[in-house]
């Protein structure tokens, strides 16, 4: 019932979709106006206000699902649950609030999700949601922009730190000192380096604003900037000025670009055209001894052009926070490679950007609780 409700209420946003599917725009202010209203139960003399239910999917990244918790401890209308993924199916049906986590979303999930008025990332992934589908149902999809939550600056150190880390031979300084040797290894500095930013959206902002300070050279692509007859007339974005970017280019640059730098990192946002970007054309492209490093989506990386280009030494080193498969793999035989280092994607993991996310996620489920617009949050649909 409320799946129907909600598609005759977007119609006619839907019959538009088209064009707008993959366009970003921030929620309308009366979005929740065409949202049903909880419903409330009588009970004598007194009004009792039916429960709004937040489900958090999955086990993972447990600090989302505390944090928003704690955030939501003095309103006992809000529930917040953290259900396993396996049984995510069974029981959505019972929510209204779905933060989507690592659980893949698809048609036949999102069609038991009678009550669903919004699926949302705890951050801005949501290639695990078939975003056409909960359309079709009338369930909104949206994003936490990372720029106001603290996300991207946290991903951008955890850049620095994966760049130091492997600079310095982080590996082979912890054998140094089991070994009890001083003065080796040797290591290297940022300082006089080029650095490819490729995708500079939110994180490769502030990926450059910290970097600059170091003494590097910045190069940086990005799709718009094919708008621009010259990428380094491009204009300001979000009051960032874009001269922190030494050269600029466009999204058909990436292989000349990679050439260019002793450091790549990847800050794009995955989809169906960055799926496997960083192929074995774009490693073989990349200076030998350069380091890769991503801190966005496992999936932009290929797994086999990755692994041979490090066996062969083409590559220096690898310093990924995200993974093809995860959780990673333990055995997984390139961490047996002493020039790579892996994070368990907790890049954005910190307290300042996961207090200001649980309070995002908490402030839309009382939103949606009272009818009000929802605030904080990027639509997709």
């Amino acid at each position: 019932m409320y799946c129907q409700h909600l598609r005759r209420a977007f119609l006619n946003s839907t019959r538009t979709g088209a064009a707008a599917d993959s366009r970003r725009r921030f929620l309308p202010r009366n979005f929740s106006d065409s949202l049903p209203k909880e419903e409330s139960i009588m009970v004598g003399e007194s009004e009792k206000t039916e429960i709004t239910r937040v489900l958090f999917c999955g086990p993972y990244f447990p600090a989302s699902h505390n944090y928003t918790r704690d955030y939501l401890a003095k309103y006992p209308f809000i529930q917040v649950d953290d259900v396993p993924l396996s049984e995510v199916p069974d029981v959505i049906a019972n929510y209204h609030l779905c933060v989507v986590k690592n659980m893949r979303l698809d048609s036949n999930v999102l069609s038991r999700a009678n009550r669903m008025k919004l699926v949302m990332q705890y951050g801005v992934g949501l290639e695990g949601v078939d975003i056409d589908a909960a359309t079709k149902c009338g369930i909104k999809v949206a994003r936490i922009p990372s720029d106001v939550t603290g996300n991207a600056t946290s991903c951008a150190e955890m850049s620095i730190y994966l760049m130091l880390g492997l600079l310095r031979k982080q590996h082979e300084l912890e054998t140094a000192v089991q070994q009890k040797k001083l003065g080796e290894p040797i290591g290297d500095t940022l300082f006089g380096k080029t650095v490819f930013i490729l995708g500079y959206g939110n994180i490769g902002i502030e990926l450059a604003k910290r970097l600059k300070p170091f003494g590097v050279r910045i190069i940086a692509t990005k799709r718009s900037w094919a708008l621009h007859s010259n990428g380094n007339s491009a204009p300001p974005q979000g009051g960032i000025v874009h001269d922190l970017v030494d050269e600029k280019g466009s999204h058909e640059e990436i292989h000349e670009f990679a050439g260019k730098a002793d450091i790549v990192v990847c800050c794009l946002c995955m989809n169906k055209e960055t799926v496997g970007i960083v192929n074995n054309l774009f490693v073989s492209s990349m200076r030998k001894g350069s380091l890769l490093l991503n801190i966005a989506r496992g999936g932009l990386l290929d797994y086999s052009a990755v692994f041979d280009h490090l066996k062969s030494g083409h590559l220096g080193g690898l310093g990924i926070d995200v993974a093809w498969t995860e959780p990673f793999d333990p055995n997984d035989p390139i961490l047996k490679l002493n020039n790579v280092i892996i994070t368990p994607h907790v890049a954005g993991v910190t307290e300042h950007s996961y207090r200001s996310m649980a309070k995002v996620v908490g402030d839309v489920a009382l939103q949606l609780h009272a009818g009000d617009p929802l605030t904080g949050i990027e639509c997709v649909n």
